[in-house]
């Protein structure tokens, strides 16, 4: 399918975007474009695609996605690389879990080839925005979501597939060399959910406790499964690795309440590389701390596109506190964290054909 190009006609200019990147945190600034695919059953499926300006999105009150929460997105981020081109790391890993999220939330699949293209496209056109600061990168966001107007409780029959990117500097901001936790006594997903589709409705369900572990002072919050209220899953936004002192590493298991990462995954086959015995398994909260107490557990790390591979310093949750290992980043966490970087950057070779170049 080709894209139709729509001139913007009143681009950012240069110096106010060069102010607008140099320190931009995350989420917050935004490029000039964006990519918009239409889908419409009666017209027999993805019809029209454009690369225009990023501007407001038209809307009919009765648009299915306000009331049935018909949406999924995905999470990626163009690289510069060492020798100056761009690149995306695994994105047709991001593709393919992209359409097992429509799957679960009865919406059309897009075609894998049609989703990279349209990433292609805002990317070649905004890479003038990507940000100068270290580890900066243009943070990409696919979405889609129902836009037909109707009340009745069914699968829409028309849809909208957008990309917008935003200049990505640092994911968290409280500087520590190690995040701390809240341990939430909320549920994020149960079996038989939508634990598994990455859709804004699992993420709306885990601000009321990400804004409870905000206001006692920690970085992120953890959720525990929805039926013992013992096992360890997942982060609000990343995945977990447990590190002990014999170096096995645990990492809990996609049981269908787990977002399947794209990071965790490719730190699962890094560390086996390392010669590290990786075992998909349930762990607890309370094996957490009596492990991290004895000196057994040496290090966490908390994985995602967003923050990368961050270390683990601190949990918190009704029950006590606990630290893990110097409350810093341990060996391990910053070895395999240089490693992923260094492959998605350029700086590593990529054995695996994980990086795609874009020009």
């Amino acid at each position: 399918m080709e894209f139709e190009h729509i001139p913007h006609p009143a681009p950012t200019a240069d110096d106010a975007r060069e102010q607008a990147i140099a320190n931009p945190g995350f989420g917050t600034v935004f490029t000039d474009h964006m990519a918009v695919v239409d889908y419409d059953a009666a017209k027999g499926g993805w019809y029209s695609a454009t690369l225009g300006p990023r501007q407001p999105i038209a809307l009919d009150p009765a648009a299915s996605v306000l009331h049935y929460a018909q949406e999924i997105f995905e999470g990626m981020k163009a690289y510069r690389l060492a020798d100056g081109s761009m690149g995306l790391f695994r994105p047709l890993e991001n593709a393919r879990r992209y359409n097992a999220s429509a799957r679960r939330m009865a919406m059309p699949e897009l075609p894998e080839e049609l989703f990279l293209e349209s990433v292609r496209q805002v990317v070649d056109a905004d890479k003038d925005w990507f940000p100068t600061v270290e580890g900066g990168s243009l943070y990409i966001r696919p979405f889609m979501f129902a836009s037909e107007a109707f009340l009745g409780v069914r699968p829409a029959t028309q849809y909208k597939h957008i990309v917008i990117l935003s200049p990505a500097g640092n994911y968290f901001k409280s500087g520590s060399p190690a995040v701390s936790i809240w341990v939430s006594e909320y549920s994020r997903a149960a079996p038989g959910g939508t634990g598994a589709a990455k859709t804004g409705g699992n993420y709306a369900a885990s601000l009321v406790p990400t804004g409870e572990a905000f206001a006692k002072g920690h970085d992120q919050v953890l959720f525990l499964d929805a039926v013992e209220k013992k096992w360890i899953e997942e982060l609000g936004g990343m995945n977990l690795f447990f590190v002990m002192d014999d170096g096995r590493v645990i990492t809990p298991p996609l049981t269908g309440t787990i977002l399947p990462g794209i990071t965790r995954d490719s730190l699962i086959t890094l560390l086996r590389e390392e010669g590290l015995e990786v075992s998909e398994e349930m762990y607890s909260l309370d094996q957490w701390r009596d492990d991290a107490q004895s000196g057994k557990l040496v290090e966490t790390m908390a994985c995602g596109t967003a923050a990368v591979v961050t270390p683990v310093g601190t949990v918190e949750g009704t029950n006590g506190k606990f630290n893990i290992g110097n409350g810093g980043p341990g060996e391990l966490t910053s070895k395999i964290r240089a490693k992923l970087v260094g492959i998605q950057r350029g700086t590593v070779e990529d054995t695996h054909g994980w990086v795609t170049k874009l020009d």
